[in-house]
């Protein structure tokens, strides 16, 4: 990620104080995963190595995502808004973004029963997730469930025998089709969602994740 030959040439609109914020976003999922702040080194420094770097407006300096902890940050693209006043860095996250352990900063809901307290814990009851959370998060479950292999598990069972996850993928298939010609739209659904569960099994058994199938699509729609 080449540099720019001089902050003049950035295009950036920092604020009054030489800021502006930076969203930033994983790659693979979609998840925002915190907030921070950027000045005109910072930028500079993302893009020269690839890795996030923000202003610390408490500090009163540069720091590098990562650099004590070791969850740093790839940067795959770094994007400005429609007013060139804020940023989105799209990254592969080597671990948690929030200083507290989660995942993301964003794991508290207004109104809900976490405290507010700054770095207060989530609440017991995770926040429902959103349509864009659901998949991620099957996909962490599939991944500790083939790390610890929970006996009681109808996913361990699947992961135990490789033949029996193609049947079901496509039982799965045959049903949703069925579906499809002959029930509501509910069932189509309800099918579907099987499908996906069964296939993201199949994948996880593989050491793949759907990402690996969105990077074909990516590959598929380059100009040829």
């Amino acid at each position: 990620m080449a540099a720019f030959d001089s902050a003049a040439d950035s295009p950036i609109r920092f604020d009054e104080h030489g800021l502006a914020p930076c969203i930033v976003q994983d790659a693979t999922t979609g998840e925002v995963l915190m907030l921070a702040w950027v000045n005109a080194e910072a930028v500079e420094r993302t893009r020269e190595t690839g890795e996030t770097h923000f202003w610390s407006r408490s500090r009163g300096e540069l720091w590098h995502k990562g650099a004590t902890s070791g969850n740093v940050q790839r940067v795959r693209s770094l994007r400005y808004d429609c007013d060139a006043d804020a940023l989105l860095a799209i990254v592969d996250p080597a671990g948690p973004a929030c200083h507290t352990g989660e995942r993301t900063c964003f794991y508290r809901e207004v109104g809900g029963p976490a405290s507010p307290e700054p770095d207060a814990p989530p609440a017991d009851e995770p926040i429902a997730p959103q349509r864009f959370e659901v998949l991620p998060q099957l996909e962490r479950v599939l991944d500790q469930r083939r790390e610890e292999m929970p006996l009681a598990s109808y996913t361990t069972r699947l992961l135990s025998d490789p033949p029996l996850i193609g049947a079901k993928v496509r039982e799965e298939a045959e049903e949703v089709s069925r579906a499809a010609r002959e029930e509501s739209d509910d069932r189509v659904a309800n099918e579907a969602a099987d499908v996906i569960y069964h296939l993201d099994v199949l994948l996880a058994s593989r050491g793949l994740a759907l990402g690996d199938a969105l990077d074909v699509l990516i590959e598929r729609r380059r100009p040829r």
